[in-house]
């Protein structure tokens, strides 16, 4: 099924927002810091001149230097009921990409998702509402080439009003979507309200 269709999209991200991207241990007293939220109806515009894309190659290893992740990508897709794989949460540590939609670098946008906490304390994308336009996201990929993204923006985004077509979308661009819980945390339900969406483009 093509990642680029709506209704494939819409099934995704409606899971995504209820899955297991975080789980506050009891007592845990730290919180995910909380980003800017930016208007949902258009993501941040990048100013930057677009790159050529490469060709499709898997992601294998993540660095955000603002804020000190360096984590292994394993690849993550969909069950057969439709609901989003996420990286095992006794393994807090690493990230996934989304292996239905365009690998970091080619045209259209990558989806890379990763736990906010776990029973153990903070996890690999705790820190993620802390970054800034013109932060630098480098991916690692499979060929041993490198792709850097700059960020454009950063929102929190009630899970009920997730910008689908944003994160999901076709797009002419080479973009990067960097995805995790946070906002407030329900005790009565065990999850996050908000998901916390970074939106960087390709740069040199």
């Amino acid at each position: 099924m093509s990642w680029r269709r709506p209704g494939w999209a819409v099934t995704v991200i409606v899971l995504l927002a209820t899955s297991g991207l975080g789980l506050v241990a009891a007592g845990l007293a730290t919180t995910p810091p909380r980003p800017p939220r930016p208007g949902a109806a258009a993501a941040p515009v990048p100013t930057r001149p677009a790159l050529p894309p490469l060709h499709r190659a898997e992601p294998v290893d993540v660095r955000i230097p603002a804020i000190d992740v360096r984590a292994r990508i394993v690849p993550v897709g969909a069950d057969a009921d439709g609901h989003l794989e996420v990286p095992p949460l006794d393994r807090p540590t690493l990230a996934g990409w989304y292996r239905h939609g365009a690998s970091p670098g080619e045209t259209g946008n990558a989806v890379i998702v990763g736990h906010v906490d776990s029973a153990a304390g903070p996890a690999v994308f705790f820190d993620l509402g802390r970054l800034r336009p013109g932060d630098t996201v480098r991916i690692t990929r499979a060929d041993a080439s490198v792709a850097t993204f700059a960020v454009d923006g950063v929102g929190s985004y009630p899970k009920d009003r997730f910008p689908t077509d944003l994160v999901y979308g076709p797009s002419d661009a080479t973009g990067l979507r960097l995805i995790t819980c946070g906002g407030r945390f329900d005790r009565d339900t065990g999850n996050y309200v908000d998901n916390v969406v970074v939106f960087a483009t390709r740069v040199p």
